[in-house]
């Protein structure tokens, strides 16, 4: 099979791969709505969200004697007091510093850790454990599209009512389960193990088991929620938790350009997650760099540790006092995001891009452009509209140029106005103009998104 390397030579460089426009937005395979996807929203402010992260999330199962060596190898985070049922964030980075992804580590034995998240992370783990001289042993338990045939089934139970309910199932009172560990407690007669990752005062709790127990697991659940008002989240709902949340969950992986990467091109198969991204949005550029972005630029500055060698830690040592973007939220112009819906009675190709509801983010990786005072200040790659604020917000990286209160303006839609694809309808480009805003929830009552940005804050 041909490589991701063959792939970029092949198309004329990574650029003129990742924008030929083969994938169009990410469809999670859960049924788009239970009951509708706005009252779905709410429920993790309002009552309990139970969600399924079965089936669109990977397992990479790494084994053996040298498994803590090979994750600090490729951490940019700190390992100390790492081990069985605790869990940890993995923050990987490329020899440059720059992002290659990130996932949560579920360490379940004394050699024995699950990595659980998107691709690209879990890809370049298995790359090293495969390549390298590391004395351990990789699977992985495919998404659910791949593999009907699971081991494990994944839910979260997040919101105000969600003790009530564990408490309902458990049989009493639940076990204490500290930040980020892990702990085993009763749903009915089915045993589970939930990771403690909530960011506020809301309870919540990721949880599970074996695959052939999901169906009895969540009736139970269903069952003894009624009264507490627990509500399914699906598809359309739940892509737009990681907007409000806080996790920018569609970077692109720096390993399409550097030569340390070539072997890892070489390694990885053409229809890959990385051989099929897509690059869309409104900003441009000619060099894939630009594209990358780094630990600072996420979120994730006091998180990564200089207590240990990895790759990557040279490069960012050497950017610490360089300017950063940094991760940050804007909410667009009411009358802007009506002029857009308006636009759907233009003839032809004068109508702007259209807003999906809830989430508009059209491509796998997307970039739109946002300035202030006609300076470029950094890129949204999230937009949704939020129930729970009753506006249109995005969620991306910007300057220190534009603080929480500024104008900013954002570009919406492809640079030509349509592309060949069939995946982008024939439009014309606009702006919207912005306003940069805090999180968009206070501390005292933010509830959780999913599992990746609930993680965001972890050493």
């Amino acid at each position: 099979m041909p490589t991701l390397e063959d792939e970029i030579q092949k198309a004329g460089g990574p650029l003129q791969l990742l924008r030929s426009g083969r994938s169009g937005a990410y469809v999670f395979p859960v049924k788009p709505e239970f009951t509708n996807w706005r009252d779905e929203q709410e429920s993790w402010r309002s009552t309990a969200a139970l969600m399924d992260l079965s089936l669109h999330m990977p397992d990479l199962i790494v084994e053996g004697p040298d498994v803590f060596r090979l994750l600090e190898h490729l951490g940019a985070n700190s390992f100390r007091n790492f081990g069985p049922m605790k869990a940890k964030q993995l923050i990987a980075v490329g020899h440059d510093g720059n992002m290659v992804g990130d996932a949560i580590l579920f360490c379940l034995g004394e050699q024995l850790v699950r990595i659980v998240g998107r691709p690209p992370a879990l890809n370049w783990v298995q790359f090293h454990a495969e390549t390298g001289d590391w004395n351990v042993t990789v699977r992985k338990d495919e998404r659910f599209v791949l593999n009907p045939n699971r081991e494990y089934y994944r839910l979260q139970l997040q919101g105000p009512t969600a003790g009530e309910i564990f408490e309902k199932v458990n049989g009493g009172p639940m076990p204490e389960i500290k930040f980020f560990h892990m702990g085993k407690f009763r749903i009915g007669k089915y045993e589970t193990t939930a990771l403690n990752h909530r960011m506020s005062g809301f309870p919540g709790l990721e949880f599970f088991g074996p695959y052939e127990e999901l169906q009895g697991v969540r009736e139970t659940l269903l069952e003894a929620g009624a009264e507490f008002g627990i509500t399914q989240i699906g598809g359309r709902a739940y892509a737009s938790v990681a907007t409000e949340s806080g996790w920018i969950a569609n970077t692109l992986p720096a390993v399409y350009s550097q030569p340390e990467m070539k072997p890892f091109r070489e390694w990885q198969n053409a229809r890959s997650f990385e051989g099929t991204l897509a690059i869309a949005g409104s900003f441009v550029s000619e060099r894939i760099e630009d594209y990358y972005v780094t630990p600072w630029d996420l979120g994730y500055t006091h998180i990564a540790k200089f207590d240990h060698d990895f790759i990557g830690r040279e490069a960012l040592e050497a950017r610490i006092d360089e300017p950063h973007r940094r991760k940050a939220w804007v909410e667009w112009n009411r009358d802007d995001v009506a002029r857009i819906f308006a636009s759907m009675y233009n003839e032809g190709a004068d109508r702007f891009k259209y807003l999906e509801m809830p989430f508009a983010t059209y491509t796998a990786t997307q970039f739109d452009r946002v300035d202030k005072d006609g300076a470029h200040v950094g890129n949204m790659n999230l937009t949704t509209y939020s129930s729970n604020t009753r506006s249109w917000i995005s969620l991306g990286s910007l300057d220190d140029e534009a603080q929480v209160g500024d104008q900013v303006e954002l570009t919406w839609g492809e640079p030509a106005g349509s592309v060949d694809s069939p995946f982008y309808e024939r439009h014309t480009q606009t702006t919207v103009r912005a306003t940069v805003i805090a999180r968009p929830f206070s501390e005292t009552t933010e509830g959780s998104g999913n599992r990746q940005a609930a993680a965001v804050g972890v050493a």
